[in-house]
């Protein structure tokens, strides 16, 4: 008989802060084919992904540094 796989300890972090962001109809549209076609189950993950991995990407490009860069 196999043996389970442990998972990992992971803390859950409790989400109590809500955001609202109203779309128009056609930026719904477009939203629900999206994810329709790439066949995410979960919105609420997925813009939250989204939103954070672009805000963690522009944060790391924009992060000061002692010297500037040089051309």
């Amino acid at each position: 008989m196999r043996a389970k796989a442990k998972k990992p300890n992971r803390v859950k972090e409790v989400r109590e802060h809500r955001l609202v962001c109203r779309v128009s109809d056609r930026e719904l549209r477009i939203l629900e084919s999206f994810l329709a076609k790439h066949k995410v189950k979960n919105k609420g993950r997925w813009m939250r992904e989204t939103l954070l991995s672009k805000v963690y990407k522009t944060m790391l490009i924009n992060y000061p540094s002692l010297f500037d860069k040089q051309e």
